[in-house]
């Protein structure tokens, strides 16, 4: 494993939650050096566990699970006692950051919200991620990253537009609204340094973190009333982007710069585009967008993708092949940046992960272990909190932990 401390070495972070979104988050800390301790279910632990492929010799584990929790601390803990909200509290008593992703109101409910839990810790920062948000009239509605992608403005631009919208293979919902939290959570650290040590709450709803991406979909409806729709693989508005067939198979090429577009326009020998005046800037191409990309796709057409890909590559264009599991493994842009990185479970399986980013140059992230057993540490994290042997043997025979 990869011995580094990282930059939050030092940072104390209690994670609350499952699958996807809070553990995301807690997940990217703990690959920069905080120490995370997971509290887990006694009963099963994270439905993440279960998730996707599996394999046997874990104990059925997913292989998912080796990437979330990587790094992470397993405590369990039965939410339902109060010996078991008296772990949590004692627990948050020492983080600086708690992340959660329960429903508004659950915490509240158990006596585990921010008030009762920066009582004892002012300093603490609380990092929220939610469907909706802590206020407003859905707060209480159930809310996965697939209806946050909906709400917040992704899936309407995503597809043709002869087809309903398609989801994007991965939970990307959820993933962008961690990356929010995190970014939020380090804000208020910040802030907390720099005012007296005053912790706060960062309140995350999955559906405006898409909605933060949309970029400029905001400005045209309320200027013009025009609604952004569906294009397929193409960007619209900016021209030439687009995913192109070849002989064997679609490259995707970027020639919406002024100056790469010339250099593409001279690479697939239509000089006569390239030195049109009335394409020299992207507002003259939009209206002639069919034009351009039917003179790629003629070029392409009697290519293969890898002869495309040298001629473009030597222009100087931005241009690439649509890359699989398969092609990541072969590739030696990413062997030599190290992000297919191999690790050994316990039996000797070899697992591969994804490296970690972003890469810094004095204080690099890395994996200090695989995703731990359920409650792998949790005698151990209890001894922490002044509970002694023959407390923990109590604990666990009232099925506390």
């Amino acid at each position: 494993m990869t011995a580094t401390a990282g930059p939050l070495a030092g940072v104390k972070v209690l994670e609350l939650g499952t699958l996807i979104a809070g553990p995301f988050a807690a997940r990217f800390l703990g690959e920069f050096g905080a120490e995370v301790i997971k509290v887990e279910d006694p009963n099963g632990g994270d439905p993440l566990r279960k998730w996707r492929m599996l394999y046997p010799q874990a104990g059925g584990t997913s292989l998912w699970w080796a990437v979330q929790a990587r790094n992470k601390k397993s405590v369990t803990v039965n939410l339902k006692l109060d010996e078991g909200k008296e772990i949590v509290r004692r627990l948050a008593g020492e983080a600086d950051i708690v992340v959660e992703n329960f429903r508004p109101g659950l915490l509240e409910k158990l006596g585990l919200g921010y008030d009762v839990l920066s009582a004892h810790n002012p300093g603490l920062v609380m990092v929220r991620l939610s469907g909706y948000g802590q206020t407003g009239p859905y707060r209480d509605r159930p809310g996965f990253g697939s209806i946050a992608e909906a709400m917040g403005g992704l899936r309407h631009i995503t597809g043709y537009p002869d087809l309903p919208p398609p989801r994007i293979g991965i939970s990307i919902g959820d993933s962008i609204a961690a990356l929010h939290g995190v970014i939020g959570a380090l804000m208020a650290m910040h802030h907390r340094q720099a005012n007296g040590g005053k912790g706060q709450v960062v309140d995350v709803a999955l559906y405006e973190a898409v909605f933060n991406m949309m970029e400029s979909i905001v400005p045209e409806y309320g200027v013009y009333g025009a609604v952004r729709e569906r294009t397929g693989a193409s960007l619209p508005g900016i021209v030439p982007s687009n995913t192109y067939p070849c002989k064997d198979g679609s490259i995707v090429i970027g020639g919406n710069s002024d100056p790469i577009f010339k250099r593409l326009m001279t690479a697939i020998e239509r000089a006569d585009l390239a030195n049109d005046p009335s394409l020299a800037h992207n507002d003259g191409r939009v209206p002639r967008t069919q034009e351009i990309d039917d003179a790629i796709s003629a070029w392409l057409a009697h290519r293969t993708i890898d002869e495309a890909l040298d001629i473009l590559n030597a222009a100087d264009v931005p241009v690439g092949r649509i890359y699989s599991a398969a092609d990541m493994f072969t590739d030696p842009q990413y062997a030599a940046r190290e992000m297919i990185r191999h690790f050994k479970w316990d039996d000797g399986l070899d697992v591969a992960l994804p490296g970690v980013t972003p890469r810094m140059s004095e204080t690099p992230g890395g994996t200090r272990w695989l995703g731990p057993a359920l409650g792998e540490h949790t005698d151990a994290v209890l001894r922490t909190l002044g509970y002694e042997e023959d407390e923990i043997v109590g604990l666990r025979a009232r099925k506390v932990i």
